[in-house]
């Protein structure tokens, strides 16, 4: 449902809190941080009580409170699809409004346990919350949101029935993903692998910004196996973040607490990688003048990463492999056996199943360290996690750089989001690091990024645009960057530009620009 849907509703008291919610439903928060946050907006800054969300979980076919802003009297509330006013609203997919919750026979009160007079001065309004789809033909239920208000005339109730409707509407792919999330975390309790009352649903390590379905996946996985000793292998081209991954895994195991030892298999020459993986003893060649001890030795009971593990020799592949299966390594120049306690995490970017048949890689370490392969999509193919990372790196290098730089112009944004990324992360990161040494402006702009993302055409520069016209391309673009900051207001982006209101209302009319269009924006101004 659209913010439309609510012309026949006084929208004053209702615009401000939908403006709160767009600003808070950045793409980088975790999800389930958004939806509490949102409950907490709802209970604040109207007449609701008890704001809560319900879910359906597929596999028990039963409709479960998932979060309210509320503490609750129960633990464990379950509602049964066409019973009870919440299950009749997930069955038939329209809003229900309970004028006074003492008056309705469907109304069960199974969670809060209002008092008597509560029940007689209260009234419920429930609507469903539909799963992303294209148009409401094609969304399938997939919950409810529901609030207790004072008792009120049925105008009343009707447009506050409409509002949250539209707030349903807004937060259906939050949903969809605690939907999943829950889903995980019962397998992963049933497995044993997670104790289910200190689990925080949502799994974002602090370090690593996922907004696309894609990466969400990716997250889900290291969170399955961070707990188990499993050895991992973290598939993806080079800049990916295989190693940022590696971290979340060590921290989501019971080995936090130990060592996280990493080596690039491919920064060492191959002579050289042996004895940093194993050690040597004192007298092993020429330069060991002491013994040293091996990263194997160094990760005793954490955990080891071995980036691009494609390109160890085969002597350190035997070795490695050896470590693995007998839980024990021997320093270079030395007979004696050392046993260790290792949890084996392996990147690399190679095709190891070729590499197996060229007989470059054994077949056995393979099929060791490849227990729970993790593939790690380029950033091409995760469009949706390229702002919310450049907005990242824009937040680190200005402050590291003591920069004011607030945001990333339209232009650029497109930019970003139009370029093939071959170096993925790194590449981005490296490209708003240099965008924030070079910028002199408060907003990132398209002629601030690299010579390699830049068109002449982004840039206005095409020798068949006339000055008049590069001018006027240049114009525009900073009169839809007002537009956007001032959610519309043409009165405030005439304040922002330093002009007259008339001047802004003439170039939005001569560039042909609907205002209107940035009222709402999807996400913040921009």
């Amino acid at each position: 449902m659209s913010v439309t849907n609510l012309q026949d509703v006084s929208l004053q008291p209702y615009l401000g809190t939908l403006q709160r919610i767009v600003s808070e439903m950045g793409p980088q928060r975790p999800f389930q941080s958004t939806l509490k946050s949102l409950l907490k907006t709802l209970a604040e800054n109207h007449d609701f009580q008890r704001p809560h969300l319900v879910i359906f979980d597929p596999e028990t076919r039963t409709l479960k409170l998932s979060l309210t802003h509320t503490p609750i009297k129960q633990a464990h509330v379950e509602y049964e699809p066409g019973v009870g006013v919440t299950g009749q609203v997930f069955s038939t997919g329209q809003p229900v409004i309970v004028p006074r919750m003492k008056d309705h026979p469907a109304f069960l009160n199974r969670a809060f346990g209002r008092t008597e007079e509560e029940l007689k001065s209260l009234a419920f309004i429930c609507v469903p919350v539909l799963g992303p789809g294209e148009d409401d033909d094609s969304r399938e239920v997939i919950g409810t949101l529901s609030v207790d208000t004072p008792v009120s005339e049925m105008q009343k109730l009707n447009g506050q029935s409409k509002f949250l409707a539209v707030v349903a509407g807004m937060i259906a792919n939050h949903a969809a993903y605690l939907q999943e999330e829950m889903a995980r975390q019962k397998h992963l309790m049933s497995q044993g692998l997670i104790a289910g009352d200190n689990v925080e649903t949502g799994f974002i390590p602090p370090n690593i910004v996922a907004a696309s379905k894609a990466m969400r996946l990716v997250l889900n996985q290291t969170a399955q196996v961070g707990p188990s000793r499993a050895t991992a292998l973290l598939r993806g081209e080079s800049g990916t973040g295989k190693e940022l991954l590696a971290e979340a895994i060590h921290q989501a195991s019971p080995r936090r607490e130990q060592q996280l030892i990493k080596l690039n298999c491919a920064a060492l020459p191959s002579e050289l990688v042996e004895s940093e993986l194993f050690g040597y003893q004192k007298g092993a060649f020429t330069g060991a003048v002491q013994d040293k001890k091996g990263l194997f030795e160094l990760a005793n009971k954490g955990t080891l990463f071995l980036d691009e593990v494609g390109e160890l020799s085969p002597t350190a592949q035997a070795k490695v492999l050896r470590a693995i299966q007998e839980q024990e390594i021997q320093r270079l120049g030395s007979e004696k056996t050392i046993t260790v306690d290792v949890r084996l995490i392996c990147a690399t970017h190679q095709p190891l199943e070729e590499l197996v048949e060229k007989g470059l890689f054994r077949e056995d370490l393979y099929y060791r360290i490849n227990v729970f392969p993790v593939f790690i999509p380029p950033l091409r193919e995760r469009r949706e996690d390229i702002l919310p990372l450049a907005e990242h790196f824009l937040s680190l290098y200005a402050e590291e750089y003591t920069r004011d730089i607030k945001r990333i112009s339209t232009p650029a944004i497109d930019l970003f989001t139009q370029y093939h990324w071959p170096g993925n992360i790194r590449e981005l990161k490296n490209c708003i690091e240099r965008a924030v040494l070079v910028c002199d402006e408060h907003v990132i702009r398209t002629y601030h990024l690299p010579p390699s993302l830049q068109t002449a055409e982004s840039t206005a520069t095409d020798s068949n645009l006339s000055f008049c016209e590069a001018v006027a391309k240049f114009e525009q673009e900073l009169l839809v960057d007002a537009l956007k900051k001032a959610r519309g207001n043409m009165l405030q982006a005439a304040r922002d530009l330093r002009v007259s209101y008339r001047i802004v209302n003439y170039k939005v009319k001569k560039y042909g620009l609907d205002a209107k269009k940035f009222a709402v924006a999807k996400g913040r101004p921009r």
